[in-house]
């Protein structure tokens, strides 16, 4: 085997075997011997400003993300640059290769048809009704609650770029690799990330998620100060439009109408000026034509039976504030913190669906007195206990925190249920990722299990309930969680299904 040895910029060794393992839009792709990580030489030769960018990318970018408390947590979510390299006159970067789960174990249908096993997973073959129904393995798919979580690992990614003042400039389905399975998600083609002033854009996107105003001013002059190019408030626009097309499967653009009879001019306006939800509540001139669908994108692509509402009373005010203020007003889009907090609150709406054969297994509770799957029509049967979180601001006196809890059989209790000042994301620590205590239904009766609490009481009784003990949820029943500051109080609403 030949194994081309080089020396990174930075003084460290890398080999690679001079075989192509496939080709990007700029880059052509080797492994190293041991496959550890790749080298992507670069096509054309790098002018100055590309040339600086990414010795920022490898350099002071990376060391800002990677190299403070907590770095580590973002190993997972990017596969970002380590190192530049030079190899007969052309310049190549060091890629840590891609986790095993983000490779198809399974693959399409029918014993694999489509030849995809071993292939990366893109985003594109998840966001697709089409593509899930009519190719993939049903093992790939996870359930709806998978995407959810995708979603918050993604938006946390953005959220984290955008904190540097980075903006991905061409975040889409085929840069993002999805494991729904495994409930993983990694952010990839860091090297051509923005700094808005400094560091323009080498592309404007990807089609599907470029941004209306990108779009609108494509054929403007790179350095007209009418055009738009890629920067953070675009990567909000590809944002919502990723998070959508995971939980809905559809495009929240691409409607039954036509702008234009020449297909690159209606591409150009549908998708640019004029550019329109197709589930706009006032304006239903794109809404979906169901005769226009294949048979395979159903029941997703009709926006009627399944509305962007379904995604609960956090994530739908969002996606308004995406598809209708903000489509056109780049200032009034959501932020990724904005995803990952409303992303984070709705898991805790969740509710298993009690068909066993349900393909979705979960649903939103959308705060209605009868919790019902939209996607199956299974009504739940049986009692429900809902908890209303309550905090304290100061002591002895506790607030609603507009946050509602669903109990589900085996469901756990962490710390940021119990303390409204610890949040789930890349800043817990190992014990506050460590569940506190349990919910169980047993013979009828729905009890929590406490473990690690130690201040835990029953207001409504007087009497402690300390680790290694349960207390039943009845309506009504008020239970303290925890006396720290910031600590929460749940009242039980019980539900009859």
């Amino acid at each position: 085997m030949t194994v081309i040895k080089l020396t990174s910029q930075d003084g460290k060794p890398v080999e690679f075997v001079p075989t192509l393992i496939g080709q990007g839009g700029m880059k052509d792709v080797y492994f190293s011997p041991d496959h550890t990580y790749v080298v992507a030489f670069y096509r054309d030769k790098l002018d100055h400003a590309s040339n600086e960018r990414l010795q920022a990318i490898v350099g002071s970018f990376r060391d800002g993300i990677f190299n403070r408390a907590g770095g580590d947590y973002w190993q997972n979510l990017f596969r970002w640059p380590t190192g530049i390299v030079e190899w007969g006159g052309r310049t190549g970067i060091t890629v840590p290769t891609y986790q095993s789960h983000f490779f198809f174990e399974h693959g399409s249908k029918n014993d694999d048809m489509l030849k995809i096993k071993g292939r990366e997973k893109e985003g594109k073959w998840f966001s697709s009704a089409s593509n899930r129904n009519s190719f993939l393995d049903p093992r790939e798919l996870g359930t709806w609650l998978s995407y959810f979580r995708i979603c918050i690992l993604i938006s946390r990614a953005v959220r984290r770029l955008h904190a540097a003042g980075l903006a991905h400039s061409d975040l889409s389905y085929k840069n993002v690799l999805v494991d729904p399975a495994g409930r993983n998600a990694c952010i990839i083609d860091i090297d051509g990330l923005v700094v808005p002033g400094k560091y323009p854009p080498d592309v404007v996107g990807t089609p599907d998620f470029i941004a209306p105003e990108v779009m609108a001013t494509s054929r403007l002059a790179k350095a007209d100060p009418k055009r738009f190019l890629p920067s953070i408030t675009t990567d909000r626009h590809a944002l919502a439009v990723l998070i959508y097309m995971y939980l809905l499967y559809r495009h929240p653009l691409r409607g039954g109408k036509v702008h234009d009879q020449d297909p690159a001019r209606d591409e150009e306006l549908g998708m640019g000026e004029r550019a329109l939800f197709v589930e706009h509540p006032t304006d239903a001139s794109n809404r979906i034509r169901l005769d226009q669908v294949k048979k395979s994108a159903l029941p997703w692509a009709d926006a009627a039976r399944l509305p962007f509402t379904l995604t609960g009373p956090l994530l739908a005010p969002l996606f308004k504030r995406a598809f209708i203020d903000g489509l056109h007003t780049p200032s009034a889009r959501p932020t990724a913190d904005d995803w990952e907090f409303a992303l984070v609150r709705t898991v805790d709406l969740m509710q298993p669906c009690q068909n066993h054969t349900c393909q979705a297994k979960w649903y939103v509770f959308d705060n209605t007195v009868k919790p019902t799957c939209p996607f199956c029509g299974t009504a739940y049967r049986g009692l429900l206990p809902v908890l209303n979180l309550y905090s304290s601001r100061k002591a002895g006196t506790y607030t609603p925190d507009n946050h509602r809890v669903m109990v589900y059989d085996g469901q756990s209790l962490f710390p940021w249920h119990v303390n409204r000042n610890v949040f789930p994301n890349e800043k817990l620590s190992g014990d506050q990722t460590r569940r506190v205590g349990y919910f169980r239904l047993h013979q009828g009766i729905w009890y929590l299990v406490n473990e690690r609490l130690p201040d835990m009481k029953d207001l409504t009784t007087g009497k402690a309930v300390p680790p290694n003990s349960h207390v039943d949820l009845v309506e009504g029943k008020r239970l303290l969680l925890s006396t720290e500051e910031g600590g929460r109080v749940i009242q039980v609403q019980m539900v009859v299904g």
